[in-house]
């Protein structure tokens, strides 16, 4: 057995005692809840983590997710799984030979001019291998590792085992909706071929911005388990932490668009909004836009969600309580008290704030990139506590985390914008049977599903 095969039987094995050491957290919490005993929040969080913290694998790219929500977790899980790491240590040439011969068959090497089998990154679901195509073309091939369908299965029955955990502490909120949410999206993650047409959706999104940079996919070299795209170089985005603020604002006015533009007109987000998911190219040496990177994670919206959206935030604008109820329905909340409707404006107050403030200011005044957040998560957990629990619509999960990221980029960055101009520009003549109409066509062409119960056929 070689080097990289001993690697997939520990991994196995370290499944097999996660899950005994995740049940013992589970169960002593449950004991400790039917006999009436004092639990240690810290102390079942912290072997938690430590039970799941070998894995490297899907489910720490969940843990940072929940970390986002309010009360998704207690805050001691919460913190602590917020802190595990999704990389994981990239396979051999060996391993990349064999998955590469096993996705394009024996003679893969020669439909490349060039191929690197030494990765050049790697993540918890594949890595990334540089090659240049027979027309001069630099390639990225993201080859995914073996088994992982099992991998995620495990994980997501972990999961499970977490929000057991959850559900016997006076949970804030009920997460059945977020597990159903958060189990559908690491599936899609799996699916290279979806993946590919999310991809070639937003290429077309963004043919003709000059500002944003799609891969371009080449179907050829691709299959269900492997994604060969063009190569965009670029720096990293952190590069430019102490750029002139001109040019952190040029990226951060790039990243904005490349995330409001597709949801509003379209009715999907890029879900993903890692550091690691962006580069920035330059012209003339100075920062021009962004490289849009990894399409595992798109999610895709009815277009009434799009709707409540904006409507929220023109009922937020407006202190219109009638206008902000009706958004939380169509968002799908159910049977809001009116302390409830209370919780959610901390927290729509907080992502839409600087969108409602018509000035220039940076994302979040005085507040770190890791603390984003933290003080209206308090204030929602007290009343949730108290009033709760409230059902958490799926759309709301992915909607939740994009912008939290999104808003930790733009504190990295420092950047300052009238944040409410640019948001106005984008949903300027906003019309939902245009939304409709753009997201049929543009799906279709890109064969991305249209989402479940999409309204447009009867709205446009």
């Amino acid at each position: 057995m070689d080097e990289e095969e001993n690697r997939f039987s520990a991994r196995a094995a370290r499944y097999v005692r996660v899950g005994t050491n995740v049940g013992a957290v589970a169960a002593r919490v449950a004991g400790g809840r039917l006999f009436g005993m004092e639990q240690d929040s810290s102390r079942n969080a912290a072997e938690l983590a430590a039970a799941l913290g070998g894995l490297k694998g899907p489910l720490m790219k969940v843990a940072q997710l929940l970390s986002t929500i309010p009360e998704a977790l207690p805050a001691e899980y919460a913190r602590e799984l917020a802190q595990l790491q999704s990389a994981a240590p990239a396979m051999g040439p060996a391993f990349a030979k064999r998955r590469m011969q096993a996705e394009l068959g024996p003679d893969w090497a020669v439909r490349f001019a060039s191929f690197d089998t030494a990765a050049v990154a790697s993540a918890s679901l594949g890595q990334v291998h540089r090659g240049v195509g027979h027309d001069g073309r630099q390639l990225a091939v993201k080859l995914q590792y073996p088994e992982m369908s099992s991998a995620v299965e495990a994980d997501l029955n972990q999961l499970k085992a977490i929000f057991l955990i959850h559900s016997r502490m006076n949970p804030a909120i009920e997460t059945g909706e977020i597990l159903k949410e958060i189990s559908a999206r690491l599936r899609e993650e799996l699916d290279y071929d979806l993946e590919a047409h999310h991809t070639q959706l937003y290429g077309a999104i963004f043919a003709n911005d000059e500002r944003i940079q799609v891969p371009a996919v080449l179907p050829e070299l691709s299959t269900k388990r492997l994604l060969t795209m063009t190569w965009l170089e670029g720096r990293k985005l952190l590069d430019y932490k102490r750029a002139p603020l001109e040019d952190r604002n040029t990226i951060a006015r790039a990243m904005f668009r490349a995330w409001w533009y597709p949801f509003s007109h379209y009715g999907v987000i890029h879900g993903d909004p890692h550091l690691g998911n962006y580069t920035i190219f330059e012209r003339e040496g100075r920062p021009a836009g962004i490289n849009l990177l990894d399409y595992g994670c798109i999610r895709t919206f009815r277009v009434s969600f799009v709707q409540g959206v904006i409507e929220l935030y023109k009922g937020l604008l407006a202190n219109d309580r009638d206008h902000v109820m009706h958004a939380y329905e169509t968002w799908g909340f159910n049977g809001l008290s009116n302390e409830l409707i209370e919780a959610l404006n901390i927290w729509a107050q907080f992502i839409y704030g600087p969108l409602l403030d018509d000035r220039e200011r940076t994302i979040a005044q005085g507040t770190a990139p890791g603390a984003y957040g933290r003080k209206e998560a308090f204030a929602v957990h007290k009343i949730l506590r108290e009033k709760g629990p409230v059902t958490v619509p799926r759309e709301f999960v992915f909607m939740d985390r994009a912008a939290i990221g999104l808003g930790g980029v733009f504190l990295h960055l420092d950047a300052r914008q009238n944040w409410y101009r640019l948001f106005n520009e984008t949903i300027e003549g906003f019309v939902l049977a245009d939304v409709a109409a753009r997201q049929r066509d543009a799906f279709t062409a890109a064969r991305v599903p249209l989402p479940e119960e999409s309204e447009t056929s009867r709205t446009a």
